[in-house]
């Protein structure tokens, strides 16, 4: 199956390294001053490791190091390596949140791919929104491209009990909250929380993400799930290294492999691992930039009857060194072909397809990756909801949520927006019971600006100190994928745009009925009508600089919040010399 190319044939380099002009010799002499003989520039591809290390992205704090063995892997392989930093937006670190600077880094990652003398590239990523920005940039540029990930942190351990990166963060929270856990206690755990390099340790978004690339055959197989200081993941960065100069002999692109396929393999892959909600509109920019047709109602289809097998934070009990003990994604991917639920025959980075890299596999843990009839949910996928709270959808996590609350009306408790939830709260006053549905405004791709994990509010500690730790949420914001609850996200509309729910009030009834996937506000037609046409934005713009680009171009969340001018821009063009 794989794809092959004329080989030997000149390379897009070549327009910057290859002759004897004055304009080749002037970008070939400069890059000679790091001591690179001449014989480097005959031709060979010229692999950019495009690397989203950063001091201040701590998941990413390692890939210093693993770029070295991903140059190793090329030079083996005959071609020549250049590593180029690239924007690196960390989600513990950022304000006012790193989604608000992932379609920045895309746009960036496609420029310094687009005006640089690249054939190929190594996406060396971790953090979760470097993951998805840098694919988007690659897509944007259908060049040959490979993903390797930083891989995840080890276990945390905290007085006997597994700690999950962000689970254990909202859990010891609410605990303290509650009177469970005192403010001591919860600062002695913080130092079990993030014990090695590497990324959360549950099924988080950096997780999902890696995962996610894999899923779609754009990282070799059994790359998401080596810890992040295993030396088997120096080595995963050695062979992709390798990989990455014979996909250029090869010209596979992204365009070749990730197909509407590849995204339902994605999509059923993330309900079998209980993966983030974050994947959903993540994957779809994605797809926007390779030009493949992907919605919301795909999410529905895809994942609607594949079981949640694998047994991690924050919807089971382990962490992601266990999982890789136990075989890692493979051994999930193959589970999905042999369910009827996987295209078998996708192409992959390997030039193999999907099914040929995992028929072989073996699960070496059945408590981790667990069989079909002992699934977490039978139904693990991400569900969409719609109704006219949300026209354009809303998803919620159902392998997180309580089954209870899988049907439930309540009486709605407004938050205007962040800072009005913060500062109501805490407040025994508050007029909330755990019948409720807690609605939260303007955090959105406009509202927040940049839809901040702030979805999973946390509950009003009167309602904790009865013993209750999950109500349904609503609001248009996301939520980490470390997290968990009954928590609908990425209301569509945004409230900052108009839609529904920038117009709930409190006391107005709200219908969930996720097994029918339908989300209602019990107000009549008429009164729904008045509400929308008096509703008046908050005319809170930003006057310059990103922000004020993001907010003029960013579209909803139901389409995957990129910005509208970058869509279906796949192309590969020599940047025009100027010398």
């Amino acid at each position: 199956m794989t794809k092959k190319a004329e080989w030997p044939r000149r390379l897009r380099s070549q327009e910057w390294y290859g002759g004897t002009s004055r304009d080749v010799i002037y970008h070939r002499g400069w890059l000679k001053n790091q001591g690179y003989p001449h014989d480097l520039f005959d031709g060979r591809p010229v692999i950019g490791i495009l690397n989203t290390w950063s001091d201040l992205t701590p998941c990413n704090g390692h890939l210093r190091e693993l770029a070295e063995k991903v140059k190793a892997g090329v030079w083996e392989a005959g071609g020549f390596p250049v590593e180029v930093p690239v924007f690196s937006a960390s989600e513990s670190t950022f304000r006012p949140t790193a989604m608000m600077f992932r379609n920045l880094a895309a746009l960036a990652v496609e420029e310094a791919i687009r005006g640089q003398p690249m054939d190929g590239c190594v996406l060396l990523v971790g953090c979760d929104k470097t993951t998805p920005s840098l694919l988007m940039g690659a897509a944007s540029c259908d060049m040959p491209s490979i993903v390797v990930t930083g891989g995840p942190m080890l276990n945390g351990y905290f007085r006997g009990e597994r700690v999950g990166s962000g689970t254990h963060l909202w859990k010891f929270s609410e605990m303290v909250k509650a009177g469970e856990m005192t403010q001591a206690e919860f600062l002695e755990a913080e130092a079990s929380m993030s014990r090695s390099s590497g990324t959360c340790n549950t099924m988080g978004t950096a997780s999902t993400m890696a995962s996610m690339a894999e899923a779609l055959g754009m990282a070799l197989s059994g790359n998401a799930a080596i810890p992040a200081v295993d030396s088997r993941r120096k080595v995963m960065a050695q062979l992709t290294g390798r990989r990455i100069v014979q996909m250029v002999k090869d010209d596979l692109k992204p365009s070749d492999v990730m197909t509407k396929q590849a995204f339902e393999n994605a999509i059923r892959t993330n309900a079998a691992i209980g993966g983030s909600t974050n994947a959903v509109i993540h994957l779809l920019a994605i797809a926007g930039r390779v030009g493949v047709d992907l919605s919301l109602d795909d999410w529905d289809r895809c994942g609607r009857d594949v079981p949640t097998i694998v047994n991690l934070m924050p919807s089971g009990k382990y962490l992601m060194e266990e999982f890789f003990y136990a075989g890692g994604l493979p051994v999930v991917l193959k589970r999905l072909g042999e369910a009827g639920l996987l295209h078998k025959d996708a192409l992959t980075v390997s030039g193999e397809t999907m099914w040929d890299e995992v028929k072989d596999v073996v699960n070496w843990n059945e408590d981790v990756i667990l069989p079909a009839e002992k699934a977490l949910t039978s139904s693990g996928g991400i569900v969409v909801l719609r109704g006219n709270l949300a026209p354009k959808g809303a998803v919620l996590k159902p392998s997180a949520a309580s089954p209870h609350l899988l049907v439930h009306r309540g009486r709605a408790v407004v938050f205007e927006d962040i800072d009005d939830y913060k500062a109501k709260i805490n407040d025994d006053n508050l007029d909330i019971d755990e019948t409720c549905v807690m609605v939260m405004k303007n955090c959105g791709p406009k509202g927040y600006p940049g839809m901040a994990e702030v979805g999973n509010m946390g509950l009003p500690p009167k309602v904790l100190k009865k013993g209750i730790t999950d109500m349904v949420r609503i609001s248009d914001a996301r939520m980490s994928g470390t997290a968990y609850g009954t928590v609908v996200l990425h209301t569509s509309p945004e409230a900052a745009v108009g839609g529904p729910l920038a117009v709930v009030k409190n006391g107005d009834m709200i219908e969930m009925d996720v097994p029918n996937r339908r989300l209602h506000l019990d107000i009549s037609e008429e009164e729904l009508a008045r509400r929308l046409a008096e509703w008046q934005p908050n005319g809170n713009q930003p006057a310059s600089g990103y922000a004020w680009l993001h907010q003029q171009h960013v579209q909803g969340a139901d389409t995957g919040a990129d910005l509208d001018f970058l869509k279906g821009c796949r192309g590969n063009a020599v940047g025009r010399d100027s010398h």
